[in-house]
């Protein structure tokens, strides 16, 4: 990654619950060499989206472009309620601005209890296939790399993270009035984040663009690697411009 400087841009990458670096690694061949950039892991560190969002701008100061996944997605949200000053560029894939409902609400809770109680991994197993489309669950690399993330995030932080995503603020009510670049992308498949989910994003923003990807789930950045690198690179045509990738 590169060192910005006081004005330029740098983009940050959101990965979402449980995930870190390892779900942005097909995408690392796609970013500008001249682009300062970082991937962040406020969510391993910080209670609920507001807190993480505070700490994300603290730690990197300057104008942002925020690129989230999922829980990422909701994290970019919040830090563009926080400072849309500093925010130049939004790119959300897979994600909801909703609250939570009072039914995921039930689910997750139980889910917690049960990270808690040590009783985690048959959760997980349950989730594995609503994770991803049939195509990417038939590759067992794909699947054992999902496993991978989990087991080293924890039963703690996992449940956590579904404390704060049952916590999250309704965004909605804020990105009408986001005015940065911003380009929404899903798996027509999502079983996590529905599409409906991505084109009320798309809907509420102004000027946002929206993509979807056929035979794709949630996990779109594993799952479609090539196609979501396409998707990245116009959306920082919009705001950094052409350039040499780093690879």
């Amino acid at each position: 990654m590169g060192s910005p400087s006081p004005t330029m841009t740098t983009l940050i990458l959101l990965p979402g619950l449980a995930a870190r670096q390892s779900l942005w690694i097909d995408q690392y061949s796609a970013l500008p060499a001249d682009l300062p950039w970082a991937v962040s892991d406020v969510h391993f560190r910080s209670p609920d989206l507001p807190t993480m969002a505070a700490q994300l701008l603290d730690e990197h100061p300057g104008p942002l472009a925020l690129c989230g996944a999922s829980m990422g997605g909701m994290l970019a949200m919040e830090a563009a309620r926080q400072a849309p000053e500093r925010v130049k560029a939004l790119a959300l894939l897979g994600t909801n601005a909703q609250p939570e409902n009072d039914t995921l609400r039930a689910l997750r809770s139980a889910a917690v209890e049960r990270f808690r109680a040590g009783d985690w991994r048959p959760v997980i197993d349950a989730n594995v296939p609503l994770a991803f489309h049939a195509d990417g669950l038939a590759q067992p690399d794909l699947v054992a790399r999902y496993w991978a993330f989990i087991e080293a995030a924890g039963p703690e932080a996992l449940a956590r993270q579904n404390e704060a995503v049952m916590a999250r603020p309704d965004a909605r009510e804020h990105l009408p009035r986001v005015t940065c670049p911003t380009w929404v992308l899903c798996g027509e498949d999502d079983q996590l984040t529905p599409l409906a989910c991505s084109q009320e994003i798309a809907a509420l923003v102004p000027g946002a663009r929206l993509t979807t990807l056929p035979r794709c789930g949630h996990m779109l950045t594993w799952e479609r690697p090539q196609a979501v690198n396409a998707w990245l690179r116009d959306w920082l045509a919009l705001w950094h411009g052409p350039s040499r990738t780093a690879a």
